[in-house]
C-alpha cells in the first residue's frame, strides 16, 4: 500500500504514468543500474532518461526516509501515552519532514526550559488561564500560585513562569510554525557582517563584510561564499525578517481581544520570537538554503565534471608525455597505442641547467625510436615554455604536440592506484603517464582520480561531501557507461564503473584477463568468479570485445536481443556481418515483423542505430588547438588583446579560460554573450575553444577579467 502511495506521489511531481514508475521502482530495487534500465528497459518505463530515473530513485529515498520518521514518531507518541486519534491521523497525513516535525515537536523529549521548569512549579493552569485571555484579574488569579515551596515567590514570579510556558506554546504551534516559515521563505534576508577586527585577514570577503540581499534570491556561489567566511572566522551571517510583520501574523492567530491576560500574551509572542521561534526557523532557513545552494554548486560540479570525462579522446597512437618543470627538468614517457609505459628519462632544457640542444636531440631520438605519432604537454609550470621548445623542433615525421590539462595528474601519480600500477617508479613518471593517457582517452584516465581533485566546478569543499560524492559517481557511472568499456584493455578502476561490475568483479575480470588471456566472447564473462546471471544482464551490453569474432560483441547491442538480430538476418538470407555492413539490407528490415512481448519498438529502434554504426563511440571528435604564439605570461597581456583560448571551468557567475599564461582569465556571466544569459551552460562547454578580448588585468591579484561579446566562439570541444 505504501509503495503504491509513494508511486503516485513520484508520477504526480514527476509527471510521469504511473506504471511507468512503478516499473522503475521494481527495476531499482531488483539491483538494476540506471544506464541499464535507461538503455535496456525502455518499454517498461516509457523510454525515461536517466536523469528522469535518478529522480525516481531519489524521491523514493526521500519518501522511505519519511515514512520511516512518521513510524518512529507514531511508536514515540504511543509510548507517551500521548496518541490521539486526531494527533494519529496529523502525523499520518503530513506531507513533509518539517510538517511532521512541526506536529511532534511539543511532544518531543527536551533539555529542562524556563517553560518545564515553570510547568514544575506548577504554573501551568495560570498559562491557560492567561492565554485563554478571558479574565482581566490576573494579578488577583496569579496569587493564588504563589507558593514558596514551588519556588514561586512573588505574583511576578507566578506570571512570569506563565508567560514562559505560552511563548513555548506560541513556538510550538503547527499552524504558527508554519505560517512564520513562509514568511522567511519570501521575505527573509540574508545579512552578512564582518567579525570585528578580522576586517585585514579576511580581506577575500571584503564584499560580505556589511552586505544584505533577499534569501530566495540569493545565487548559490554567493551564498556559499559567505558561509566560508564563516566558517573561517571572518563574518557572521543572519536571516532576518521583519519582527513587526512576524508578530502581526502571530498576533492574528493568538490574540484574542485586548485586555491584561491579551497584553501579557503580545509579550509572550515578543518573547517567543526573539527567543525561541525566529532561532529555530532561522537554523531551518540557513540548513534549507545552504542544501539548495549545496545542490547547485554539485549540480554544476557534475555538468562540468560530465563534459570533461566525455572530452574528445585522441585515440590509440604512440604518445610522449611530458610533465614540465624548471629546476627538476621535464619528465619525459613513452606510451604505446595501448597506453603502456616503454621508456622514460628526464631532460634538463630550462634554467637553471639550459641544456636545450641535448634536450632536443633527445626527444627527436625518442619520436623515431619509439614512432611517436603526439606529444602531450603538461599545462603547468613551465608548459609553455616546453610547448614551445617541442613545436620548434624540426621532426622527421608528422607529429602533433599539445598542451594537456595536468589537473589531478598530481593526485593521481601519489594514490594507492598509481603505486600499484607502477610500484618502481616515482610520481613524476607517474604523472607523466597519466598526462599522455589523458590525451589518449579521457575517460579511462580521470575515473582513477578522485572527482573533486580535477578542480572543475564551484565551492565544491564546502558542499555536503555525501551528496557531492552521490552526484560524480552518477555522472561517472552514466559516462564510462554511455561510451561504453573494451573489456580487454580496461583498468580495474574504469571496470568499476560498468553496470552491475563494482570493484570486487572489475578484480575477478583482470583476474581472469592476466590468466587466461583476452576474451573472445560476451559469453566468456560467464567464467568469471562471481560473475552471475544478473551481473551478465546488467553489465553485458555495455562491454565490448574488440576482436570478437560475433560482431555483436563489439556493438552495444545486448546479448539478450542477439536473437532478434539474428532472425533480422535470416529473414532477409544474410550473415550479421553482412547486414551490419550494408544499409540497403538494413532497410528492408520490417520492424513491425519483430515486436514481442519483451522486445517493443524502442529497442528495436536502438538495434538498427546500433548496426548501422556498431560500437560507434558517442564522444566527438578530437581538435587540434593553440593558443597565441606571442603570449607566453600574464605580463605580455594588453587590455583590448583579441586571444583564442579554452574552457576550464564552468560555474554559475561565469567560465574560466586558459589564455597559456599560467593564469585563467574570468568570463563573467554578464560578459558571456550579446544577450542574457542565466545558465553559462546554454553558450559554452568544458574544453569548448573561443575567442576572448581583455577586459582588465590586476597584475597584484593575477586576476584577467575577459570578454566574449561580439566575439566568434568554435563550437569545438
Amino acid at each position: 500500500m505504501i509503495n503504491e502511495k509513494f508511486t503516485q506521489i513520484i508520477a504526480d511531481e514527476l509527471k510521469q504514468p504511473a506504471g511507468f514508475v512503478q516499473n522503475t521502482i521494481n527495476l531499482l530495487e531488483s539491483g538494476a543500474t540506471i544506464p541499464f534500465i535507461a538503455r535496456y528497459r525502455k518499454e517498461m518505463t516509457g523510454s525515461m532518461d536517466e536523469v528522469v530515473i535518478a529522480q525516481v530513485r531519489d524521491r523514493l529515498a526521500q519518501l522511505k526516509e519519511l515514512e520511516a520518521r512518521r513510524t518512529a514518531i507514531l511508536k514515540s507518541l504511543q509510548e507517551q501515552e500521548k496518541l490521539t486519534p486526531e494527533l494519529e491521523m496529523a502525523v499520518t497525513k503530513a506531507a513533509t519532514l518539517a510538517e511532521l516535525e512541526d506536529i511532534y515537536l511539543p511532544f518531543k523529549p527536551k533539555r529542562k526550559t524556563r517553560a518545564s521548569i515553570a510547568r514544575e512549579k506548577g504554573l501551568e493552569p495560570l498559562a491557560d488561564l492567561i492565554f485563554s485571555q478571558r479574565y482581566d484579574d490576573i494579578e488577583f488569579r496569579a496569587s493564588k500560585f504563589v507558593d514558596p515551596e514551588k519556588g514561586v515567590l512573588s505574583v511576578e514570579e507566578a506570571i512570569q513562569g506563565a508567560s514562559d510556558i505560552i511563548a513555548e506554546k506560541v513556538n510550538e504551534d503547527s499552524y504558527a510554525r508554519k505560517r512564520i516559515r513562509a514568511l522567511f521563505q519570501k521575505d527573509s534576508v540574508v545579512a552578512a557582517k564582518v567579525v570585528k577586527g578580522k576586517d585585514e585577514d579576511g580581506i577575500n570577503f571584503q564584499m560580505y563584510f556589511d552586505y544584505h540581499e533577499p534569501l530566495h534570491r540569493v545565487p548559490s556561489h554567493r551564498l556559499l561564499a559567505m558561509f566560508r567566511g564563516e566558517n573561517e572566522g571572518f563574518l557572521r551571517i543572519s536571516v532576518e525578517v521583519e519582527n513587526e510583520q512576524a508578530e502581526e501574523i502571530l498576533g492574528r492567530i493568538f490574540l484574542k481581544g485586548n485586555n491584561s491576560s491579551a497584553i501579557l500574551v503580545k509579550g509572550a509572542i515578543t518573547d517567543s520570537c526573539k527567543r525561541l521561534l525566529f532561532p529555530s526557523i532561522e537554523t531551518e532557513m540557513r540548513q534549507w538554503a545552504k542544501e539548495k545552494a549545496d545542490t547547485e554548486a554539485i549540480r554544476v560540479f557534475a555538468e562540468n565534471m560530465r563534459q570533461l570525462l566525455l572530452a574528445p579522446p585522441l585515440g590509440q597512437k604512440n604518445v610522449l608525455a611530458i610533465d614540465p618543470g624548471f629546476r627538476t627538468g621535464c619528465k619525459v614517457v613513452c606510451l604505446d597505442r595501448q597506453g603502456k609505459l616503454v621508456h622514460n628519462e628526464t631532460i634538463y632544457p630550462h634554467p637553471p641547467q639550459n641544456e636545450v640542444k641535448e634536450s632536443i636531440h633527445k626527444i627527436k631520438s625518442l619520436v623515431n625510436a619509439y614512432k611517436i605519432e603526439a606529444i602531450a604537454i603538461g599545462n603547468g609550470t613551465a608548459g609553455r615554455e616546453t610547448e614551445r621548445l617541442i613545436k620548434a623542433i624540426p621532426f622527421d615525421r608528422d607529429v602533433i604536440a599539445l598542451a594537456v590539462n595536468e589537473s589531478g595528474a598530481s593526485v593521481y601519480s601519489a594514490s594507492a592506484v598509481a603505486r600499484k600500477e607502477f610500484p618502481d617508479y616515482d610520481v613524476t613518471v607517474r604523472g607523466s603517464v597519466s598526462i599522455g593517457r589523458r590525451l589518449m582517452d579521457p575517460l579511462a584516465e580521470l575515473v582513477k582520480i578522485e572527482p573533486k581533485s580535477i578542480g572543475v566546478g564551484q565551492y565544491q569543499h564546502d558542499v555536503d561531501q555525501t551528496a557531492l560524492m552521490k552526484s560524480l559517481e552518477d555522472t561517472v557511472v552514466s559516462c564510462v557507461n554511455k561510451v561504453g568499456v573494451e573489456v580487454n584493455t580496461a583498468s580495474e578502476e574504469l571496470l568499476t564503473y560498468v553496470s552491475g561490475l563494482g570493484r570486487a568483479l572489475a578484480k575477478n575480470i583482470i583476474a581472469y584477463r592476466n590468466e587466461n588471456g583476452q576474451f573472445n566472447s560476451r559469453a566468456e564473462f560467464r567464467k568469471v568468479s562471481r560473475f552471475g546471471d544478473k551481473a551478465f544482464e546488467q553489465a553485458a551490453g555495455f562491454l565490448r570485445i574488440r576482436d570478437a569474432k560475433n560482431p555483436l560483441d563489439r556493438s552495444s547491442v545486448h546479448p539478450e536481443s542477439y536473437l532478434v538480430v539474428d532472425r533480422m538476418a535470416k529473414r532477409l538470407n544474410c550473415t550479421v556481418d553482412e547486414l551490419i555492413a550494408s544499409s540497403e539490407l538494413r532497410s528492408k528490415v520490417n520492424l513491425d515483423e519483430f515486436i514481442s512481448e519483451k522486445v517493443g519498438m524502442p529497442t528495436l529502434h536502438d538495434i538498427m542505430l546500433e548496426l548501422a554504426k556498431p560500437g560507434r563511440d558517442p564522444r566527438k571528435q578530437f581538435e587540434m588547438f593553440e593558443f597565441d604564439k606571442n603570449i607566453h605570461s600574464i605580463n605580455d597581456l594588453r587590455i583590448g588583446m583579441k586571444l583564442p583560448g579554452i574552457i576550464t571551468n564552468i560555474t554559475n557567475f561565469g567560465v574560466f579560460v586558459d589564455l597559456g599564461v599560467h593564469q585563467d582569465g574570468l568570463v563573467h556571466v554578464s560578459q558571456l554573450a550579446d544577450r542574457f544569459v542565466k545558465d553559462p551552460n546554454e553558450v559554452v562547454k568544458l574544453n569548448q575553444k573561443v575567442m576572448v578580448e581583455v577586459l582588465d588585468i590586476d597584475m597584484d591579484r593575477k586576476r584577467i577579467q575577459l570578454t566574449m561579446k561580439g566575439q566568434h566562439t568554435k563550437q569545438g570541444n
